[in-house]
């Protein structure tokens, strides 16, 4: 009778499968020092977070006071959703106890949320989007929670929060968890792009793919046709060319995290630009296209505002919105190709 014995820890996958975030990360960053202990550990934190958000919207339609709106407004003046209020309350109370994050900034609130005990050693600050997508919950699709960290600079606690109007560079690490079949985490820490995939009966994420790289092209574009009569003829030429193109499949879901890692595995485009009342665009840059244009260029794609690269915006307000455009580098330059056409014909005339 042959001996299995030893089968288990011959297993070519054992090492992967054996791969948690923790570790992966202090891999990455190739020290145990305290930063790269800190780091880690701040990981973790958001982990825990998506676990237990995670959890929740599994259970979302069997319980009361879960779905729905709770009737209030955010500082962006849109209404809130009661898993938006549930999903930053759990950022806050994973963080409040953690010694690590000295100030955590969300796009449902107006200013920063300070926790001075924590400010003498942690020396960092959570910027997140507790859950992007949030009409989607209602209907059971997916969403997702952005994440980005960045060094804390000063100690003022009277909550401007100034020194977070730098540029996307400024990050140390980026990512998004993603809320679907199953439960998975995407992140960076400028040493490539990393997804990890929940395990239930383990209570951990686990590495499922690294170093994402991007196609240089792909097929798909993402974005909300319905705005069409809204952006500016550069947009609209750049979509009536791919409606009369071969070869590029539409693919929108109204959830940012959902439709941005689609892009990031299959390659193609997604956008949403400014419109003419509104050249600002919808989305914010701390919370939503900073980390993203981050994961994207570290997995070789592309991050743009049209004009310019978006990770080289510095806002002037901590919930300043930028027009988006991110992807493979070909599908982004070529809706580039058509804002600077237009822009060329403007200054003709």
């Amino acid at each position: 009778m042959p001996d299995h014995s030893n089968d288990i820890t011959q297993s070519p996958s054992l090492d992967r499968d054996c791969t948690t975030l923790s570790r992966h990360v202090l891999q990455q960053l190739q020290s145990f020092d305290t930063a790269a202990q800190d780091i880690s550990a701040i990981m973790n934190r958001i982990a825990l977070a998506g676990k237990l958000v995670a959890r929740r919207l599994s259970r979302a339609g069997l319980m009361e006071g879960v779905l729905g709106f709770t009737g209030e407004e955010n500082v962006q003046g849109e209404s809130v959703k009661r898993m938006d209020l549930y999903a930053n309350d759990v950022f806050i109370s994973v963080f409040k106890q953690s010694g690590l994050v000295c100030r955590l900034a969300s796009e449902e609130m107006e200013k920063p949320y300070y926790i001075p005990e924590n400010c003498p050693i942690g020396r960092y600050t959570l910027l997140y989007d507790p859950i992007d997508g949030s009409s989607n919950v209602d209907i059971n699709l997916n969403v997702g929670s952005i994440f980005s960290i960045r060094q804390q600079e000063g100690m003022d606690l009277d909550g401007d929060a100034a020194d977070l109007l730098q540029n996307g560079h400024k990050q140390i690490a980026a990512g998004y968890i993603l809320y679907g079949p199953s439960t998975m985490l995407v992140y960076s820490i400028g040493t490539g792009v990393h997804s990890f995939i929940l395990d239930p009966s383990l209570g951990e994420f686990i590495l499922a793919e690294e170093n994402i790289t991007m196609p240089n092209h792909g097929s798909i574009y993402s974005v909300n046709e319905g705005n069409f009569w809204q952006w500016e003829d550069s947009i609209r030429d750049y979509i009536r060319y791919m409606h009369r193109h071969e070869g590029y499949t539409a693919r929108y879901s109204g959830a940012l995290v959902g439709d941005l890692h689609r892009i990031l595995m299959q390659g193609g485009v997604f956008l949403y630009p400014g419109t003419k009342k509104k050249p600002e665009g919808k989305l914010r840059l701390l919370y939503e296209t900073a980390p993203l244009a981050w994961l994207i260029e570290q997995a070789g794609g592309k991050a743009s505002t049209g004009t310019m690269p978006l990770l080289d915006f510095v806002p002037t307000y901590l919930h300043q919105r930028t027009p988006t455009i991110l992807g493979s580098v070909e599908n982004v330059e070529l809706v580039e190709s058509f804002i600077q056409e237009a822009e060329r014909e403007t200054v003709g005339v």
